[in-house]
Parts: structure tokens; sequence; C-alpha cells
């Protein structure tokens, strides 16, 4: 049975998971201990979450914890393995490594007596807007499992899916908030070079955005008919339009995505 909650690596994802699952109310902040290879992230933990125990190393976090979340950049994952590996027979590990596959972490942690599992979220965690999908390959119990499909579920939306989807999960979830405010700082310039005040284009542009999100959501209807709802006859959006297709603006997202997934089976290969 999951007690004690930790987290190596309190970077932006580490530090969004924490936060998110502290504010839903999911776990106490008392049940947390962390360590990150910065001391100054681990100054913002303490701040921003109260109550937090601070690890000295990773080993204290593996001997303090029933489970263990690896939230580490991929080319750090062996390392913090090969520290916490004698400390961890009978806890559970969590990978949230992109391109970190269910055979490498079975591999690196061979002979440990720990359980494993793959999950990808995304950083919306903070605001209670994530992304998840969990792995349905794993050595984690029943309970634990459902404990940390629990986690997830209350920072966002989860799903289950085969191993085989995850590079194309990291693409479409994972990253894809990056692309997201690459388009709302372009909208907001956008909005400033008609004359708005920046404040005002970041707020329209954004909102914009998270309204376009909900009316996919909740109304069950293809994107493309959206689309078209707000298109009138000879008007302004038709015109937007014709110019994002014609500089290729539905191909470049596309071709970005692939970058990303090809780049997360790079990352599962080395």
């Amino acid at each position: 049975m999951i007690q004690q909650i930790g987290m190596i690596g309190t970077g932006n994802m580490g530090s969004a998971i924490l936060r998110g699952i502290v504010e839903a109310r999911y776990i106490r902040s008392s049940m947390i201990t962390a360590f990150d290879a910065s001391s100054k992230r681990m100054r913002e933990l303490e701040e921003d979450i109260p109550g937090v125990c601070l690890a000295a190393d990773c080993r204290e976090v593996a001997e303090k914890s029933d489970l263990i979340i690896l939230a580490v950049k991929p080319i750090y994952v062996q390392e913090v393995i090969d520290e916490i590996h004698p400390y961890v027979n009978g806890k559970s590990v969590l990978s949230i490594a992109a391109g970190w596959t269910v055979s490498m972490l079975s591999k690196a942690l061979e002979n440990s007596g720990a359980a494993y599992m793959r999950v990808m979220p995304n950083t919306p965690a903070l605001v209670g807007e994530g992304m998840t999908a969990l792995c349905d390959d794993s050595t984690f119990s029943r309970e634990d499992f459902d404990y940390v499909k629990g986690i997830f579920d209350s920072i966002g939306k989860t799903r289950i899916l085969p191993e085989r989807l995850f590079d194309g999960v990291t693409a479409i979830s994972g990253s894809s908030p990056a692309y997201v405010y690459m388009m709302i700082e372009a909208m907001a310039d956008a909005g400033v070079r008609e004359g708005l005040p920046r404040v005002y284009a970041y707020e329209m542009a954004a909102q914009s955005v998270l309204g376009s999100a909900l009316m996919v959501l909740s109304s069950g209807t293809h994107p493309a008919a959206l689309k078209d709802a707000v298109c009138s006859p000879g008007g302004t959006t038709i015109e937007a339009v014709e110019e994002l297709e014609r500089k290729g603006f539905r191909a470049a997202i596309m071709d970005a995505m692939k970058a990303c997934a090809e780049k997360s089976r790079e990352l599962s290969k080395s």
C-alpha cells in the first residue's frame, strides 16, 4: 500500500505534478519526500508546498517512499536508478521520462525487487487540466496502479494505452503545450501589432484557445465543423483560414509532431 510518495526531479513536470496533487487534496504535503540536484529548485518547492520533506539525495527519497517518481530528464534516468537500485526492494518506481520504455526500466531495475510503470503526463497538470497516458504494461499491483491513476485523475484526464502508442502520445500531449504556447504568443503579437495592449492580447488569445478546446471536448462536434461554423461566407475568418492553409499551417503542426515522436523513438534506442 502506498503511503509515502517520493519525487526525484522537481523541474517543470515534477513540481507541476506535486503542486497539482496537493492542491487537489489527493495527498498531504507531509506524505511527499523530494530531491533535486538544483538547490534553487528545492527552495522553490519548499516555498510552494509547505510541509514537503526535502531529501539530501536520491537514496533518501527511495528509503522513505513507497512510490518513487522519476521526473528527471531521460539522459539522467539510468544514473538515478543506479543510485536507488539497492533501496527499492518491495517498492514501486514510476517513470515519466520520454523514450524510457518498459523494457528499459525492466533491465535497469533488474534484481532490485521493485515494480515499475511508465506514464506520460504534461505540465497543465499544475492547473488541474493535465493529460496523462498510463502504460498498460506494468508490474504494479492492481491497487498501486489504481492509486497512480488516481493521482493523475486528480490533476486532469487519463488514458490507459499500450506502449506502442507512447511516441505518439509524447507528441500529441506530452510536448504539445509548448506548441500551443507558441501559437498564443504569436496571436498576442499580432494583437499588439494591431494596437492592443499586450496584457489584453495575451488574455484574449489564451481565453480563445481555452474556449475553443472546451468546445471540442464538450460538444462532440468534429473540429472541422466547429471551424466551418466560425467562417462566414466572404468574411474575415475565412481570409485568415485561407492564409494559414497557404502557409502550410496543418502540415507544419503535423511535421513538428512527427519530429517529436521520432525523437522519442530515438531516445528509446540510445
